[in-house]
């Protein structure tokens, strides 16, 4: 289940690339590794985030995991529903399961991401 309409990063994270700011979520594949997800840390809204760099984590049943920026911007917006229903990544990791909003300093920097065929291969689904 990798939508072909959303961006991909190697550390697992989508990006849906169709409006500015840009939502950015986990994918399938992350969420059902980590099994049941029982807390979500997000930044504010306001703070800048580097791609590449962790801007929070996520905790499961099986471990803590970070989040890492697909594009260097600002936050926008954030998902606050995940503070109250942080198991939304695990049943809707594309919908109602969506991390934050990110303003991107440079637009290419979204287009330079992994497409759905290539985080296929990465996955190998």
């Amino acid at each position: 289940m990798i939508p072909d309409n959303l961006r991909y990063t190697s550390d697992h994270e989508w990006v849906a690339p169709d409006a500015s700011p840009v939502r950015v979520g986990i994918t399938h594949f992350a969420q059902d590794a980590l099994g049941d997800i029982v807390y979500v840390d997000l930044p504010e809204v306001g703070a800048s985030v580097e791609a590449g760099q962790s801007f929070g984590e996520v905790e499961s049943t099986k471990s803590v995991s970070e989040l890492y920026a697909p594009v260097s911007g600002v936050v926008v917006g954030r998902n606050d529903k995940l503070a109250d229903e942080p198991e939304l990544i695990n049943s809707d990791p594309y919908g109602e399961g969506w991390l934050v909003a990110i303003e991107p300093n440079e637009a290419a920097d979204v287009d330079a991401l992994l497409d759905a065929d290539a985080y296929r291969d990465l996955t190998a689904q």
